[in-house]
């Protein structure tokens, strides 16, 4: 038996409980926080927005401290989120959560939709050209089949 079935817990049971938004900063990971907030609201779920904190390799080379500015990245998005969330407020309220997490962003949401036992994940469309080279972060994640995943442009 696995550590989930263990403690009763069942994915996507009366509709999602937690549905999770990646966001990142971007236009379009503002939209999935809409939209994921949009369908947290109607289905009654709380909505997990999560950051992923980059490493910053090429500012620890230059001699910078690399924690001072993710820490201060992740502070700033907390502002903007809860600005965003007070919006929210008036179309009946979201019960909702911040979550960061420090790393790649891919193995950090695949991580943070799993230690959150989210039903439902939702993300922003790629706005980078390295993803034809690796892979959309919304495309490794629909391969890794654990979740519904949107995608939104």
């Amino acid at each position: 038996m696995t550590d989930e079935q263990q403690i009763g817990f069942e994915r996507g049971t009366d509709g999602p409980r937690v549905v999770l938004a990646g966001i990142d900063g971007s236009p379009s990971g503002w939209r999935a926080a809409a939209y994921a907030a949009g369908l947290a609201r109607r289905q009654n779920a709380t909505l997990a927005l999560v950051y992923i904190q980059p490493y910053m390799a090429a500012s620890v080379a230059a001699g910078l401290n690399a924690a001072l500015l993710t820490e201060e990245l992740a502070e700033e998005f907390t502002h903007q989120i809860t600005a965003a969330i007070e919006n929210l407020r008036a179309l009946g309220g979201v019960r909702w959560d911040f979550h960061t997490f420090r790393g790649d962003p891919y193995y950090g949401l695949v991580t943070a939709a799993r230690d959150l036992k989210a039903d439902a994940v939702v993300v922003g469309a790629s706005e980078s050209i390295g993803h034809k080279l690796i892979g959309s972060m919304a495309v490794r994640l629909v391969k890794r089949g654990l979740w519904p995943v949107t995608v939104v442009p």
